[in-house]
């Protein structure tokens, strides 16, 4: 007799990092382009 393991925790845990790591990239790319806009902003003040 053989004992499988359950492959569903793996799969939860692989579409959780996958989603975590999705979110975390989308709200650092947005916090950069806040930063970038500001810098932008402040260039065009100071001609």
């Amino acid at each position: 007799m053989t004992e499988q393991l359950d492959q569903w925790p793996f799969v939860i845990a692989c579409y959780a990092i996958g989603v975590a790591g999705t979110l975390a990239m989308v709200g650092w790319a947005w916090f950069a382009m806040r930063r970038a806009e500001k810098r932008r902003d402040m260039s065009r003040e100071k001609k």
